[in-house]
């Protein structure tokens, strides 16, 4: 089982995941904002592509490919119905020397943006700036045309906006 990553060489399965397994797994936290929601997101597109293996070989860049499965997965009705699991108890917090107060509450404030937005306006907002694609690429990664990258980037920037500016008031 081999695929080239993006030149002659060829790499087997187990090398692509070793490869692509972190920047997987970040991108699906800031897609769906929470740890256990983005390594079970991972981990089921990662089965998908054990399967279709044979196919994902032949590609010229299958990290990509992975990277569309990932924010496909995230789209998918699928997704809507494993995201209304409820956690039963909060995270243990490791201790830090450093005052990381602030810079949580940014985090934090971020993220309950972020869940305002419609599902696909966050995947566009989370592929042009985190993985800093253009619109041409994001169209190809959520199979639209760049007009509808655009506009959804614009409602939800726009979208944004509000909330702060009703926030600051």
């Amino acid at each position: 089982m081999t695929a080239t990553m993006g030149g002659d060489e060829m790499v087997t399965y187990d090398e692509l995941v070793r490869a692509s397994e972190q920047r997987l797994l970040r991108l699906g936290l800031m897609l769906s904002g929470n740890r256990h929601s983005a390594e079970d997101l991972v981990q089921t597109v990662l089965a998908r592509a054990h399967r279709r293996w044979d196919k994902i070989r032949g590609l010229e860049h299958p990290e990509a490919y992975l990277r569309t499965m990932v924010v496909n997965e995230f789209l998918s009705w699928r997704r809507i119905l494993k995201n209304r699991e409820l956690p039963l108890a909060e995270p243990i917090e490791r201790p830090s020397e450093e005052d990381i107060g602030s810079r949580q509450a940014l985090k934090d404030a971020t993220w309950q943006l972020l869940t305002r937005l419609p599902r696909q306006q966050r995947a566009v907002l989370v592929l042009r700036y985190y993985e800093d694609l253009s619109d041409d690429e994001i169209a190809t990664v959520l199979g639209v045309v760049s007009g509808t990258v655009r506009s959804n980037a614009a409602r939800a920037l726009a979208s944004l906006r509000d909330h702060l500016s009703q926030e600051d008031n």
